[in-house]
């Protein structure tokens, strides 16, 4: 008698062996229907994969995580299959499930198009309407790549000789496509019916620049009609949130080829980043943080002990001088620890906090590159604790509250925590590991946060918690992070003198609020659609005159605000008002002050706020107050 185990608990019993499909049947035929596949375990299964031995079973649905990637995977092959149908010479190579959808990876004789791209997803809804079986099978490695090669798919039959030779290979066939494939796949292609292509781009061939380009094409797939549609407002607004089509639009900062993956900050976008960067020394000031400066070059020596030189070099920038090889500095902790270095230092002086607006560079590829979201050269606003073990729980306790403080007041109030904890591989005693995620965790307790556990994520030297706020459209970002390393402090030989007497190595905290600069400007500026609050608008109140009657009149009442502290722009061009006003509002310019003769007797101005909001008449101290109050709640 084969046992099966439900999630509820329950039993069910059968004679002999049965596949996820006939439990489903004996369950209901509601479930059997909408079944997409199975979990053995914590295995994800085909309804076909039979059941030989007792086991635990959850039955998988669309409305299961694991049912969404179940649609992505099998909309990836049904992809393939009708690139195929409709162009015969292409050959297919990898496709595999990615964020909100999938992708895959084709050899074409010419590059695809977006016409391609209509006519296959409208070949994809016919043969997914045709509701054919995908049935698998397994063959002997040899024998695989022989088939595949048989049907000219080199690229398969290459991925299938790098798979070691007792291991068979399972196949999954869909009408007259039969792709390589681990699966597990939805049952037929009528389970995949919400989906739709979104562009086309090139990428190389196992990512090597080397070899062939191929034609990459990008899909998303959901488990219903809203949910599809949802997602397509999303990136349509998305689009419009874009920072590097509103950095343009906005003359905030432009990326040249001359210096690529690195920034020109015009004055607006330089004024919009030394708002965040003073506010966030004024962060560190006040919460005991010691604000430091390392050099950006540091001998190779150095980058040899921290390990970096032997399993980063690649992604560093290295040069030579006199004979001796130096790096740019991808990370600032290694200076940190060199300053701490300086001088003896006692158990007393401890927790000690240093934070540096460090530049750092690393050679990331130029395919991997995004607008000032992903760079070569970047800005952290990064942190270092140095402190003994029972210090910890206390420390992230504090850096938790202050980070959500900051969050907050840059508007964001959905963050999400995570723990990540000892990786397989991995330096220190198993009691060391136990007490450092035991403080993160009880750290994040302390601070009310319900938090994730991500089993063996930690670095090989320790755990961490990672921080991901949501933005506006619910999208995540993770920007901050606090870090447990006892690996650095010990390769740089850092000490203090414990209450003993005797040397003791400090344990290191990294830790960032919002991380690269440059990357959190960005997610401000799609956050807020470029429409920024007050207190971070690179202009903030804008003083138009109707006719030249009222320039000396405007121009004082911009001095006054000037002298408040208020970023003004003056805009005396001989052009109508109402031309004036429009151009300022596509500025998205927080406050609009218009003076004309009536306004100019009175001394007073008209104000309008963002969004063609009529704010009426008002004194220049009544409307001086309005602005301060904005800029100091932040709001």
């Amino acid at each position: 008698m084969l046992n099966i185990t439900l999630p509820d608990g329950s039993q069910r019993q059968f004679s002999g062996p049965v596949t996820v499909a006939e439990v489903a049947a004996s369950i209901g035929a509601g479930l059997a229907k909408a079944a997409l596949g199975g979990k053995v375990g914590a295995q994800l299964v085909d309804l076909s994969h039979r059941l030989e031995t007792d086991a635990s079973l959850s039955i998988v649905t669309a409305k299961d995580p694991e049912g969404l990637e179940l649609i992505r995977h099998s909309t990836a092959h049904l992809l393939a299959y009708a690139v195929k149908d409709l162009f015969p010479e292409v050959q297919v190579t990898i496709g595999p499930v990615i964020e909100n959808g999938f992708y895959y990876d084709f050899s074409c004789p010419r590059p695809l198009t977006e016409d391609d791209l209509v006519r296959i997803e409208r070949r994809m809804h016919e043969l997914a309407a045709l509701d054919e079986p995908i049935v698998r099978r397994e063959l002997p490695r040899d024998e695989a790549v022989s088939y595949f090669k048989g049907l000219g798919e080199h690229y398969k039959a290459e991925i299938i000789a790098s798979i070691p030779t007792e291991q068979p290979v399972s196949l999954y066939r869909e009408g007259a496509f039969e792709d390589l494939c681990r699966g597990p796949h939805v049952p037929s292609t009528g389970k995949l019916k919400h989906f739709k292509l979104m562009k086309v781009a090139g990428a190389y061939w196992r990512g090597d620049h080397r070899n062939e380009m191929l034609q990459r094409v990008y899909g998303t797939a959901w488990a219903t009609k809203d949910d599809l549609q949802q997602y397509l407002t999303v990136l349509e607004e998305a689009e419009k949130r874009d920072h590097r089509k509103l950095g343009r639009e906005l003359d905030l900062f432009h990326l040249d080829e001359h210096s690529p993956g690195t920034v020109f900050w015009h004055p607006k976008g330089w004024t919009l980043w030394q708002e965040v960067e003073q506010y966030m020394r004024n962060v560190y000031r006040e919460n005991g943080y010691q604000e430091v400066k390392g050099p950006q070059i540091l001998d190779r020596a150095l980058w040899e002990k921290t390990g970096h030189w032997d399993k980063y070099r690649e992604n560093m920038f290295t040069t030579e001088s006199e004979k001796r090889d130096y790096a740019l500095k991808p990370m600032n902790c290694p200076g940190h620890v060199l300053i701490y270095k300086q001088g003896i230092k006692s158990y007393r002086d401890l927790p000690l906090r240093f934070g540096e607006f460090g530049q750092c560079h690393r050679n990331e590829p130029t395919g991997g590159l995004h607008g000032i979201m992903r760079v070569r050269g970047f800005t952290q606003d990064d942190g270092h604790i140095f402190c003994t073990e029972d210090m910890i729980q206390g420390e992230v306790k504090a850096f938790t509250a202050l980070l959500q403080r900051v969050y907050r007041d840059f508007g964001f109030t959905d963050i999400i925590y995570k723990l990540s904890t000892r990786p397989e591989k991995r330096i220190g005693s198993d009691e060391s590991w136990d007490l450092a995620e035991s403080a993160l965790a009880e750290g994040l307790r302390a601070s009310g946060c319900e938090f994730e556990y991500l089993p063996g994520e930690g670095a090989f030297y320790g755990p961490k918690i990672e921080y991901t706020l949501k933005d506006a459209l619910g999208r995540p970002w993770q920007c901050g992070t606090i870090q447990v390393d006892p690996n650095l402090p010990e390769r740089l030989d850092a000490e203090f003198v414990g209450e003993d007497g005797a040397r003791h190595r400090p344990v290191m905290l990294h830790r960032a609020i919002v991380g690269s600069l440059e990357r959190f400007i960005g997610i401000l500026i799609e956050q807020y659609a470029g429409a920024l609050p007050a207190w971070l608008s690179p202009v903030q109140v804008a003083v138009l005159n109707i006719t030249d009657a009222q320039a000396d009149y405007v121009r004082d009442v911009a001095k006054t605000l000037q002298r408040q502290g208020v970023r003004v722009m003056l805009d005396l061009r001989n052009e109508k008002i109402t031309y004036k006003i429009r151009e300022v509002s596509l500025q998205k310019v927080p406050f609009i002050l218009v003076a004309g003769d009536k306004e100019k007797a009175s001394g007073k101005v008209s104000v309008r706020a963002r969004g063609n909001q009529d704010l009426g008449i008002m004194d220049v101290a009544e409307f001086s107050e309005k602005i301060r109050d904005a800029i100091q709640s932040k709001r």
